[in-house]
């Protein structure tokens, strides 16, 4: 089993679910985080910032914010995980910075909990 986590924008998560539902793929958790990319960060502010000095800080301003994003858990078996990956690029891409990433970790077991069930047949 493999656990699909992906970052996403937030104005993008009607779709995703969709696209996910279409996919053969009803069980996922979706979560509301905040973050940000390298992308709207100057690394050498943030140095700066990180050393103490209020002047970095002051330059930093918005770009230094958090961004509201929605984080998608998905739990499959492995042969599954090309479709959730390839169906939430496809909903998401907009080919702009901030369309987000997709991390795939791998699951040692599950276990249903009304059920006692194990493995494959606890995410089915």
């Amino acid at each position: 089993m493999k656990e699909v986590i992906a970052v996403v924008r937030m104005d993008m998560m009607n779709n995703t679910k969709k696209g996910l539902t279409e996919s053969g793929i009803d069980s996922f958790f979706a979560h509301e985080a905040q973050g940000r990319g390298w992308g709207f960060v100057n690394r050498k502010l943030i140095e700066g910032v990180e050393e103490g000095y209020e002047e970095a800080a002051a330059l930093l301003g918005e770009k230094g914010k958090l961004y509201p994003k929605r984080m998608i858990t998905v739990v499959v078996e492995d042969d599954k995980v090309d479709d959730v990956v390839e169906t939430i690029m496809a909903c998401n891409r907009t080919s702009k910075p901030g369309d987000g990433k997709i991390f795939i970790l791998p699951v040692a077991d599950g276990i249903r909990i009304r059920t006692g069930e194990t493995g494959k047949k606890s995410i089915e």
